[in-house]
């Protein structure tokens, strides 16, 4: 149950003119805004306003070409998808909004939900987290990131002190940078082709060290946790490369229906390496017993209370020209981090 003290925050309240409307992924390369019915509020559900959404480059990237493998159509589907892979489908799992309409003592919170993009929406309350006081709507649309970085920590077992390498300065990459630079003593390295990364590795006390210089810079088989998030089979190959004796390398990127090569020549056997997949389909074993999704996405907002963090929000676009702006923003090797959509 809400405090009665939390407080809305970013809240609109200048009437909306134009219909409701999501956002459906049509065809391969093609979105659109479709009108929807206004949703109404039933026993034990609430109507939000969305204020923000965020944008999952590498999984609505694959959505948006086309790209979910057979395989997968069940287990990818977003907690309130509508329609079935691969077309058409509604999808998105980062909205943040003002409660309009539900109990009395939930009426003007911020919340955010694993909801795809749409104006405005019909939860149940136990699909909904509270965003607290000091935590921006805006950068909370970073809480299903920070959720997958988070157990990627968990799968991972990096403690105080060990040499930890993250390879691929994307959005995933640089959250984990983010949690990894907090245990005390640890050594993080964040490798990437991209140089403007630079600035905010080093915001979160972590080295930048570009890919041409990370074996002689980090040395061979030295990190005792490597983290992947590059999405590539070179960066693959750099984490397996950099990985020491029986370190564990923890695969936070998802391929869709893509085969990568692996070098699992080599040193891969006679180092032992450890090949970890981790995201958060199921939580790493070590904490499934205990943290529900509630205590889950409650922490990883929580997480979100530093202001560093905005940086990785690098574009924004207004809801009315999102579908329009879809192929630029989704295409491969577009430029930026996290997409923020504006209600």
């Amino acid at each position: 149950m809400p405090s009665s003290s939390t407080q809305a925050k970013d809240s609109r309240k200048d009437p909306v003119l134009a219909p409701s409307q999501a956002l459906w992924y049509e065809a391969p390369g093609r979105a659109s805004l479709r009108d929807i019915t206004r949703p109404e509020a039933e026993p034990g559900c609430a109507i939000i306003r969305t204020l923000w959404s965020g944008i999952s480059r590498g999984t609505e990237r694959l959505v948006f070409r086309g790209r979910i493998p057979a395989s997968e159509y069940e287990r990818m589907r977003a907690p309130m998808q509508e329609g079935e892979f691969p077309f058409p489908v509604k999808y998105g799992y980062s909205a943040v909004g003002l409660i309009e309409e539900g109990p009395s003592d939930w009426i003007g919170l911020n919340v955010f939900c694993l909801h795809p993009h749409q104006t405005l929406f019909s939860a149940p309350l136990s699909s909904l987290t509270i965003v607290p006081d000091p935590i921006p709507a805006r950068r909370t649309i970073l809480a299903a990131n920070m959720e997958t970085a988070l157990n990627g920590m968990w799968d991972s077992g990096a403690g105080p002190g060990d040499r930890i390498a993250i390879v691929g300065a994307g959005l995933l990459g640089l959250l984990t940078c983010y949690l990894a630079a907090h245990l005390p003593g640890a050594d993080v390295s964040v490798i990437d082709i991209d140089p403007s990364r630079a600035e905010i590795v080093q915001s979160f006390g972590a080295r930048f060290v570009s890919v041409g210089e990370a074996s002689q810079a980090l040395g061979i088989g030295e990190a005792d946790v490597v983290f992947h998030a590059s999405a590539t089979a070179a960066g693959l190959t750099t984490a397996l490369t950099l990985g020491g004796l029986e370190a564990s390398i923890i695969e936070l990127s998802w391929y869709g229906d893509q085969f990568v090569a692996a070098p699992l020549g080599q040193t891969f056997h006679s180092r032992r390496l450890k090949l970890i997949s981790s995201q958060v389909g199921q939580v790493a074993q070590s904490r499934r017993a205990r943290w529900t999704y509630d205590r889950r996405m409650a922490k990883a907002i929580d997480l979100l209370n530093d202001p560093r963090l905005d940086a990785l929000i690098t574009d924004e676009v207004a809801f009315p020209e999102l579908a329009n702006r879809l192929p630029d923003i989704l295409a491969a090797g577009a430029p930026g981090l996290a997409t923020a959509v504006r209600y």
